[in-house]
């Protein structure tokens, strides 16, 4: 099971946030008690006015290589489990796959 599910027009990402970190990194994937997986990412930014959603974009966006205005945070803006959703029309799954290797 992945952190991310194919959309009609892009990528839904399920991601669980730590902010106010000491670096900005990606730990691996978490998964709850409902079997839903999650990609861990630490953020240095603070959980307040949507300093460490911005920064988590940011991060993502470099590193899917996907502009920051192609995502969005579509569930849990002030929960530290997010759903993330990536608009674009190719195809980015080796580069998620990449993201926890």
């Amino acid at each position: 099971m992945a952190f991310y599910s194919k959309a009609k027009d892009g990528y839904v990402l399920r991601v669980r946030l730590t902010p106010n970190s000491s670096l900005i990194k990606i730990n691996g994937i978490f998964q709850n008690a409902q079997d839903e997986v999650f990609l861990k990412v630490s953020v240095i930014s603070v959980p307040e006015k949507g300093k460490a959603n911005k920064e988590l974009i940011d991060f993502l966006s470099k590193k899917l290589d996907v502009a920051p205005s192609a995502m969005s945070v579509i569930f849990g803006q002030t929960d530290r489990f997010k759903k993330i959703f990536v608009t674009t029309n190719q195809n980015l799954d080796e580069k998620l796959e990449a993201l926890i290797k």
